[in-house]
């Protein structure tokens, strides 16, 4: 299987089921329309933002094809300027590269210093794909399952309407 072996090794520790799809790799929404569209589920996108010190940071998920503004995240969380993470914050909070950022990635966040924001708008959902930290396959997993997770990780999540 591709992707990061901690991960498949935590969902497995907690008694999380995936499906697993391997594909080329998509490091863009747009091919991920394309490559993902027989995979049954809510794709996500995945957005990670620090503060404007770079103490705090914040993983943001919301279906791959809504638009949002920096500005209107920035209002909605209400933790002043935001940026998106450099590279090196990619890998140092989530071991992941950009283009296969992932809340599965959560693990690597020993800190416990990120907040995640999931749009109300996939409580609808009952299935959520994302990447195992390569853009190369996607997991499939539950919408509880993803909670699980995160709540397993011990990482502050809130539901939050992220969209215009």
């Amino acid at each position: 299987m591709r992707g990061d072996s901690k991960i498949y090794h935590q969902l497995e520790a907690i008694q999380i089921p995936y499906e697993y799809y391997e594909h080329e790799a998509i490091p863009t929404i747009e091919m991920a329309l394309i490559h993902k569209a027989h995979i049954d589920a809510t794709h996500c996108k995945n957005i990670f933002l620090r503060n404007h010190k770079g103490n705090k940071h914040y993983f943001v998920v919301i279906e791959q094809s809504a638009q949002v503004d920096i500005h209107f995240l920035e209002q909605q969380l209400k933790q002043g300027k935001l940026s998106f993470a450099s590279e090196q914050r990619l890998m140092k909070h989530l071991g992941v590269l950009p283009g296969a950022v992932s809340p599965l990635g959560l693990i690597y966040d020993i800190q416990k210093n990120t907040t995640v924001f999931i749009d109300s708008t996939l409580k609808e959902a009952s299935r959520l794909s994302f990447h195992p930290n390569t853009s190369d396959a996607s997991l499939v997993i539950s919408t509880s399952d993803l909670l699980k997770y995160i709540d397993v990780l011990n990482i502050q999540r809130e539901w939050l309407s992220l969209q215009e």
